[in-house]
């Protein structure tokens, strides 16, 4: 189990870009593909990981780590999360400043940003929408999404600082469910 865990994250770790929420998908695949957890277990430990200090794929590797097999499995799980960008990141500095103005460089990243983009934006409908999508027109969605203008409004136009509006986010949350 505890080489599983490992081997997986290391995966996730080595082939994910764009950060922690871009890697939620995968890591949601994977996990419930080996059938380590559900789907509702999944959804509450990403959460959780979310509310936590630091990056969310980590803290959701560590957690559903933890969830699986003790803390003999946060730890691999969390290594096999954090390896792949410690050995790519010392590879990469060591010529990346050389090749940094290339065109080919730049076209690279440029090309990587819709793909980021998309697995952002799947995060969000799959983890923002009830159920997956069932039950799409109810209550509980039409107020998620009023939660979620009213705090678009308050970022861009009030320019309000983050941690308020996660603060207001959540007494809404509250008040509203």
């Amino acid at each position: 189990m505890l080489w599983s865990l490992f081997y997986v994250f290391l995966q996730i770790g080595f082939v994910s870009f764009g950060g922690g929420y871009a890697m939620i998908p995968v890591i949601r695949h994977q996990v419930l593909q080996y059938g380590w957890i559900s789907e509702k277990e999944f959804s509450e430990l990403v959460a959780l990981a979310g509310m936590s200090p630091g990056p969310i794929a980590t803290n959701s590797a560590t957690l559903i780590g933890y969830k699986t097999a003790g803390l003999a499995g946060a730890a691999v799980s969390t290594l096999g999360m954090i390896l792949p960008s410690l050995l790519l990141i010392i590879l990469i500095s060591a010529f990346f400043y050389k090749v940094q103005k290339a065109d080919w460089v730049k076209a690279t990243f440029y090309g990587l940003k819709p793909v980021v983009t998309g697995m952002i934006i799947y995060a969000a409908i799959h983890f923002g929408i009830p159920n997956g999508g069932s039950g799409l027109l109810s209550w509980q969605t039409a107020g998620t999404l009023i939660i979620m203008a009213l705090c678009i409004i308050a970022l861009l136009k009030y320019r309000m600082h983050p941690f308020a509006v996660i603060v207001l986010s959540g007494l809404l949350g509250i008040a509203f469910f």
